[in-house]
């Protein structure tokens, strides 16, 4: 095995012409043939260098309108003929096929290509064949061959050739051979994606291409002794993946999955009034709407002051001045918002720590899957993007709610979707009262919803708890009426739930006789 590899010859078929006039300079310097196709070998002639047309190479035409031009033995052959070989090497010399040392490649833009939403025959079209191919070529014989397959990649083989005059080592070709398998294996799950959700409307295909690049290497993971990396799909990013961060210390594995969390409950208010939503553990421990953002963040806050310390903070509007004044007054890891006005950012900008991240909200009711790997395994299952209206639900009491109540029924039953299993929300005017979260039984998250209302009225010297006179989502059925009865206790007029109970008589039976309205949903929304 050889360590160094002059590089004699290099072929080049770039779509992405990024960098590619400082690369051919360094080749050209170091005495290197330049091999091209098409469009690459036009560029490189017009930058003044002279140019071996791959056809002139093979003896063969480009044709098919250049569907066919790199698939022949002289360029394969280039490629994978092993150095050294007598058995290759002899191959090689019979049919006039000479050692290609270097490829350069980028392919077809396929992803991009659909991500502007053209007609399926411009898609098909850009799935590319001969590149692919070349590249998996190259990369097979890295012993002897380089391949370079994203312009980000160029300065490191100017820099060895340089060091190495005009030679690339092992260690970088092997380097270089893996990020090649990978681009490639991204490549084809793009275009099996493609085939299997777009153009075959197919829900779970027999076999889930994932293709994902790594972003940035995370400090660390839910915990200091966890390793963790940020990744994102090469089909385009969007969502907190896609938030720029305009100021703060670099982002943990919890703020990021909280900073989820709380971007996508708030985008279930992209359309409301002002609205800001606190995050806490994947938990949300206070969701408001206000006649402005200000006004919406501190009743979100007064919900559960205690818990929304060192929280995630998420608002439906532009940051304003008085809202990042308030949010300041106390200790907060990440705010996130689809916007910034200039004051906002010059009072975040005296809290070095405090990041902040803007974001178009996301679509709630948008299709997609959502994936939770198992032992052994992964779990696969459409987004949970369903929603109710008025008009959807079921009123199953003898006392229909007011106009009031319904708005309350609604608001808790939004929230509710966001909360761990097993899940209450208390909610008033267009606030949450209090939300209890990812306990084993029903009866003790109404409990300690009920408990965190108290403890904000106490707090906020309240002549009565915010769960007096609201409404209580429920994210599963009522089992049996204890829970109801508690949230009874607790102020609560109105219920809104799924329903579907063996026990769901006993439960309207227990609503009737306390004077609560209830309506049932039809619809169950477990999070776990």
């Amino acid at each position: 095995m050889t360590d160094l590899v002059r590089i004699e010859r290099a072929l080049l078929s770039v779509s992405d012409k990024t960098g590619l006039e400082a690369l051919a300079a360094a080749l050209v310097a170091h005495g290197i043939e330049l091999v091209s196709t098409g469009g690459t070998a036009a560029a490189l002639r017009a930058m003044g260098h002279d140019v071996r047309d791959v056809a002139e190479l093979t003896g063969s035409p480009e044709m098919m309108d250049g569907r066919v031009k790199t698939l022949h033995p002289r360029v394969h052959g280039g490629l994978l003929g092993v150095r050294g070989n007598p058995e290759h090497m002899a191959a090689m010399t019979a049919h006039g096929i000479a050692p290609i040392d270097l490829a350069v490649i980028n392919l077809y833009p396929f992803a991009a290509t659909v991500a502007k939403g053209a007609p399926r025959e411009d898609i098909i079209e850009n799935i590319d064949i001969g590149g692919p191919a070349m590249v998996r070529s190259a990369a097979k014989n890295h012993e002897s061959v380089a391949i370079l397959t994203d312009p980000a990649q160029y300065q490191g083989l100017i820099d060895a050739l340089a060091e190495h005059a005009g030679a690339t080592p092992l260690a970088l070709r092997r380097q270089l051979a893996a990020a090649a398998y990978a681009h490639t294996a991204a490549y084809d799950a793009a275009v099996a994606s493609w085939f299997a959700f777009a153009d075959q409307g197919e829900a779970f295909p027999a076999t889930l291409p994932l293709a994902l690049t790594r972003v940035e290497t995370l400090r660390y993971g839910e915990n200091p002794h966890q390793s963790a990396a940020l990744y994102r799909p090469q089909t385009g990013a969007s969502g907190v993946a896609a938030a720029r961060q305009l100021q703060g210390k670099a982002l943990s594995y919890n703020n990021l999955n909280d900073a989820d969390g709380a971007l996508e409950l708030i985008a279930e208010f992209r359309d409301a009034g002002p609205s800001c939503a606190i995050i806490k553990h994947a938990n949300p421990c206070g969701v408001a709407t206000g006649a402005t953002l200000a006004a919406a963040y501190e009743a979100a806050f007064q919900c559960d002051p205690v818990s929304a310390f060192g929280g995630i903070i998420a608002l439906n509007a532009p940051l304003d001045g008085p809202t990042a004044r308030a949010i300041t007054e106390i200790f907060t890891e990440v705010v996130i918002a689809p916007d910034a006005d200039a004051e906002a950012i010059e009072i975040f900008a005296a809290k070095k720590n405090l990041r902040l991240l803007l974001t178009a909200l996301p679509d709630p009711r948008r299709p997609g899957l959502a994936l939770r790997q198992i032992g052994g395994g992964m779990l696969v299952q459409t987004r949970d993007n369903a929603a109710v209206s008025r008009t959807d639900c079921t009123v199953v009491s003898a006392r229909a709610p007011s106009d009031a109540e319904w708005a309350d029924m609604l608001f808790a039953w939004t929230v509710a979707r966001h909360v761990k299993s097993n899940a209450i929300v208390y909610a008033q005017g267009g606030s949450t009262a209090g939300i209890g979260a990812g306990q084993m039984s029903r009866l003790d998250s109404t409990r300690i919803a009920a408990q965190k209302a108290q403890d904000a009225a106490t707090r906020w010297g309240w002549a009565a708890p915010r769960t007096v006179g609201s409404a209580v989502a429920s994210d599963a059925f009522f089992p049996f009426a204890d829970g109801l009865l508690a949230a009874a206790d607790a102020g609560a007029t109105a219920i809104i739930q799924p329903g579907g109970s063996i026990k769901d008589a006993e439960v309207i039976a227990a609503a009737n006789e306390r004077g609560l309205a209830m309506v049932f949903t039809g619809q169950r929304h477990f999070r776990h």
